[in-house]
């Protein structure tokens, strides 16, 4: 095998260069928190930074301390895979019907529910937030797993959409030929050949609705606060707690960081699906 000639050498060295400054510096906040949070007070706002220091796990054990982090991560979770999974129970008849009984009214549709990702959440806060209070849900699980759902499910539709319009449609002709109806069909071939996509669909909504802040902030407080909640409580008007509030984000963003990192393929592929025909 013939090695690579000269002039290919600079620009390959000069790609790999740049990849790893481009990871080191996407990398960079995720590392300075986790350093943080084994600071004290003092050291975090230090100046000159400090890298190397005495590690402590105070700040952990004054999380625990202040407020109670599981009923947090509780309700994080609760919100986040009921959502999901109710996103998904709309989505997937939704798209169905558009990708498989087009009308000329669908991509007009499809184009209308990605606009609304569009809108600046804050737009909607106050209809949503006077909705809540009227129907006495506000700082409960519920109204935050509607919320969830409804501003994940344009994202669900779209990506459930393209995957479906991958389906080959002589299968569902044949399965219509075989007396197969709606509810058959996209059970015993619909529903198994996009199985893969559905995972990739509720992973990526998933990771959304768990890191959501916006609705959680607005809409609860201490009974059915999300762990967005619990981080910005270390926020005060003496001013901000980096220490510790490093080590509640830490703690907060710890498990879906580790979910991510063992369904990162899914997630690609979720992202990716109907990128090339």
């Amino acid at each position: 095998m013939s090695a690579k000639p000269p002039s290919t050498l600079l620009p390959t060295a000069l790609r790999t260069v740049t990849a790893w400054a481009l990871a080191l510096l996407l990398f960079f906040p995720l590392g300075w928190l986790f350093l943080t949070a084994f600071k004290t007070e003092l050291q975090a706002i230090a100046v000159p930074p400090l890298f190397v220091f005495d590690p402590t796990l105070d700040n952990f054990s004054e999380v625990q301390r202040r407020s109670d982090y599981l009923l947090y991560a509780k309700n994080s979770l609760i919100a986040s895979v009921v959502s999901t999974i109710l996103g998904l129970m709309i989505a997937a008849p939704a798209a169905y019907s558009m990708a498989f009984f087009k009308t000329r009214a669908t991509r007009d549709i499809l184009m209308w529910m990605l606009s609304t990702k569009m809108m600046p959440a804050v737009g909607a806060l106050v209809p949503i937030y006077v909705l809540a209070q009227t129907a006495g849900m506000l700082d409960s699980l519920p109204a935050l797993i509607i919320v969830f759902t409804l501003s994940n499910l344009p994202i669900m539709v779209w990506m459930l959409y393209t995957n479906y319009k991958e389906i080959p449609p002589e299968i569902l002709e044949a399965a219509r030929m075989d007396g197969a109806n709606l509810w058959t069909e996209f059970r015993e071939v619909v529903f198994p050949l996009s199985v893969g996509g559905m995972a990739s669909c509720g992973l990526l909504c998933l990771v959304l609705s768990w890191n959501e802040a916006f609705w959680a902030l607005n809409l609860t407080s201490a009974k059915a606060g999300t762990l967005a909640t619990l981080i910005a409580s270390y926020s005060s008007p003496e001013g901000l707690f980096w220490a510790k509030l490093s080590a509640a984000s830490l703690m907060a963003i710890a498990p879906i960081v580790v979910f991510g990192w063992f369904s990162q393929k899914q997630l690609v592929q979720g992202l990716t699906f109907g990128a090339v025909k």
